[in-house]
């Protein structure tokens, strides 16, 4: 695998990745060069089988450059070094040279204005005595295309492709933060629309006017099947605890317990755990007393009057006893003992006279 370059130069670290120069020392036509030219177009694209079995440049094969962008792949970069000693002039040796090679190293142009030199040889000229004077930083590098001279990695490079590149980037960066804020400002818009739509449905106080807090909506939501109901769902906290002073002043907590419920069976059924009130004095039932007016399973029957406390109904039975003369206790008493008593059978002539 042989080049006609006179020297190949790899030095990535400086950012030339791959190049090929070849020295004229004035001796050689226009022709003769573009020919030489044409002979590294050839072996640009001469492809073999790599080692893995894919098809890659032969040149790829041997030097590892990296690949380049999509759509926009050249070929490595020549130099020429004129060096003055024969007698052709290179002043006018380039510009024919430029023509006659205008196939291998013509870009596209795109709309951005930059070039595009996919499959194309950048092909660079300079002069000996200049890059001795210079240096491969000075602007003595003149590229085939170009009207004026540059540093060597920009004459090799595309420095319009990468600024427009770079405009590009900067462009999508732009639209893509205009995109999240717009995503921003939706989800907020969103989200207060939601929070008002919320807040409109907020419960509000029958007593007071004010607004449910969040634990106190919780509270008063639909409850499963058999949970407990809250006793005030209409009222909020405040509210409530003076509702619940008003209907048990004795009552030191907010809620009164549910009696104990004993050993009854599997029947039995409670009603809502809330303290009933005596319909004639307003006081609240003591737990005996709301066990014995309470109905327990099927069997049982509560107790008489059991709108009232325990002390409104003993008044009430001593109203009775007063109104008739006779306790209605003694005579419910008495006539529970006579059912108690079996009766005796009648024996003797008088028995057999009703028989």
């Amino acid at each position: 695998m042989r080049t006609a370059a006179d020297l190949v130069l790899t030095a990535p670290q400086d950012g030339v990745p791959l190049l090929f120069i070849e020295v004229d020392n004035c001796h050689e036509t226009a022709e003769e060069l573009a020919d030489k030219l044409e002979k590294y177009a050839r072996f640009f694209k001469r492809k073999v089988k790599d080692t893995d079995g894919r098809e890659r440049p032969m040149w790829r094969t041997r030097w590892t450059v990296p690949e380049g962008r999509y759509g926009d792949t050249p070929h490595p970069p020549v130099l020429l070094v004129f060096n003055r000693i024969g007698e052709r002039n290179p002043n006018r040796t380039v510009p024919r040279l430029q023509e006659l090679t205008r196939h291998l190293w013509q870009g596209e142009r795109l709309p951005g204005g930059h070039y595009l030199y996919d499959r194309k040889i950048p092909i660079i000229a300079t002069g000996l005595n200049q890059l001795r004077q210079h240096g491969p930083a000075g602007p003595v590098f003149v590229r085939f295309g170009r009207d004026h001279p540059q540093p060597l990695l920009e004459a090799i490079g595309n420095p319009r492709r990468e600024a427009a590149d770079a405009c590009e980037q900067e462009e999508a960066k732009a639209r893509a933060a205009a995109y999240q804020a717009q995503v921003r400002r939706a989800a907020q818009e969103h989200d207060a629309k939601k929070a008002a739509e919320r807040e409109a449905r907020r419960p509000v106080c029958t007593g007071c006017g004010a607004k449910f807090t969040d634990a106190r909506w919780q509270a008063v939501q639909p409850k499963d099947w058999g949970a407990t109901k809250d006793s005030h769902p209409n009222l909020c906290d405040s509210c409530k605890q003076k509702a619940s002073a008003a209907v048990s002043p004795a009552a030191d907590t907010q809620e009164r317990q549910e009696p104990e419920r004993g050993e009854a069976g599997a029947d039995d059924f409670w009603p809502a755990p809330q303290r009933p009130v005596c319909t004639e004095c307003g006081a609240a039932f003591t737990d005996e007393r709301w066990k014995a007016t309470a109905r327990v399973g099927w069997n049982h029957s509560p107790a008489k009057r059991s709108s009232l406390c325990g002390n409104c109904d003993q008044r009430f039975e001593a109203d009775l006893d007063r109104a008739w003369g006779v306790s209605h206790r003694q005579e419910e008493q008495d006539r529970e003992q006579d059912q108690a008593v079996p009766k005796q059978r009648t024996t003797g002539w008088f028995s057999r006279l009703r028989g």
